[in-house]
């Protein structure tokens, strides 16, 4: 079966880093995978490319209508003829609908990603975006939510929830390990101690990612244990972000914080942490976590989408926008001994090998493929538009 996916962007971030994994990780002998994206560039479209794996462009700019990119999309579409086209995110969603449908594609898949229960940090076309969504969403085959969160969510904003699966996202297990060479080498990277503890904040410069919370947690962290040292990376995570070097600065951590930007060496970087911390108001199924447990690294995340469930009895779950929660959760982890956080890490890597593996989501995926198939059709309801007047 040729599988196409259409995605919003193909930089670095959980959608994306999912999608990739996915595709790899399939079945080659009966799947075939191709991803187009709407914006140009990215570090997995080349990572994607160097793997052998088609990737188009629409060439399309970010927050831009573009009547041109949708033709260019119908014109693919009609060229490769997929059995499936599975779309990630909002904006790709929609026009995935729309473009597979004048395209004559006979499964169209929604994944859905999201559970911003106020939409808040979105612009008003993502709104709108959202919006319409939820009025078509009775057309797709099947909607996919990677959390239980986000399917209440999408619910309560009146999307149609009759085809929607739940697969949360999955963690290579052998990628994402304990890695004591790593341990050393990051330390040594950094001019850390051997025994200095290493605290992780690894997520994009985002609004939703509170950055803020983290980091006034971190100086209160400091303030009581000066040797602990934060390890942060993601997009916008660099010296050249004044706000965020302003916070580094208004909270004492010029000397013990590390912004590191962008990185694509995420499974050392993980494996060399003692604590990893997830300071977000709003998540649905952060892949930082179940990778940080899958190293070994006991967590500290605020209660945002599914991270409770994630976490278990293996970690701390404090509110989010509580800077003295975060920070007693912290420090908490850091003050055990080195053996008990250990035991604590190996207890959250068993879960996560238990629970969240990648190899349970890309056969949960590709049992949705297989039930599109031609043996399987029969199996699927018809389409009928079941739209809502508002």
């Amino acid at each position: 079966m040729l599988i196409v996916h259409l995605i919003t962007g193909l930089q670095c971030g959980g959608a994306e880093n999912q999608l990739q994994q996915l595709v790899l990780a399939s079945d080659g002998r009966r799947f075939r995978h191709i991803v187009i994206s709407l914006l140009e560039g990215g570090a997995i479209a080349s990572e994607l490319k160097a793997a052998g794996i088609e990737v188009y462009s629409l060439g399309m700019r970010r927050g831009l209508p573009s009547p041109a990119g949708m033709v260019r999309l119908v014109r693919l579409l009609r060229r490769l003829r997929p059995s499936v086209l599975h779309c990630w995110l909002y904006h790709a969603c929609l026009m995935g609908l729309l473009g597979g449908r004048w395209s004559g594609i006979a499964r169209v898949i929604w994944g859905l990603r999201s559970a911003n229960a106020g939409l808040r940090g979105y612009s008003p076309s993502t709104r709108a975006v959202v919006w319409l969504c939820a009025k078509f969403s009775s057309l797709p085959d099947a909607v996919v939510v990677n959390s239980e969160t986000s399917r209440t969510l999408h619910q309560n904003w009146g999307y149609n929830t009759a085809r929607a699966r739940v697969i949360p996202n999955g963690v290579d297990a052998q990628r994402f390990s304990p890695d004591p060479e790593a341990r050393r080498a990051v330390r040594v990277e950094l001019g850390l101690g051997r025994d200095s503890a290493l605290v992780g904040l690894f997520a994009r410069y985002s609004t939703m990612k509170d950055h803020e919370t983290f980091l006034r947690a971190a100086g209160l962290v400091h303030a009581q244990y000066p040797d602990v040292r934060f390890l942060m990376a993601g997009d916008g995570i660099t010296t050249d972000n004044g706000p965020l070097v302003r916070l580094v600065r208004e909270n004492g951590l010029q000397q013990a914080a590390y912004l590191l930007g962008p990185r694509r060496d995420l499974p050392r970087l993980t494996a060399a942490l003692d604590v990893s911390c997830l300071s977000s108001w709003s998540e649905s199924f952060p892949n930082v976590v179940i990778e940080a447990m899958a190293c070994g690294v006991p967590c500290v995340v605020t209660d945002a989408g599914d991270t409770r469930f994630i976490v278990g009895d293996t970690g701390r779950v404090v509110p989010p926008s509580a800077p003295q929660a975060l920070a007693e959760a912290m420090s908490a982890l850091i003050a055990v001994e080195a053996a008990e956080r250990e035991a604590l890490g190996q207890k959250a890597r068993e879960r996560a090998r238990a629970k969240f593996t990648l190899q349970k989501t890309v056969s949960a995926y590709e049992g949705i493929y297989d039930e599109f198939s031609g043996n399987r059709a029969a199996e699927i309801p018809e389409i009928r538009p079941r739209l809502t007047a508002t």
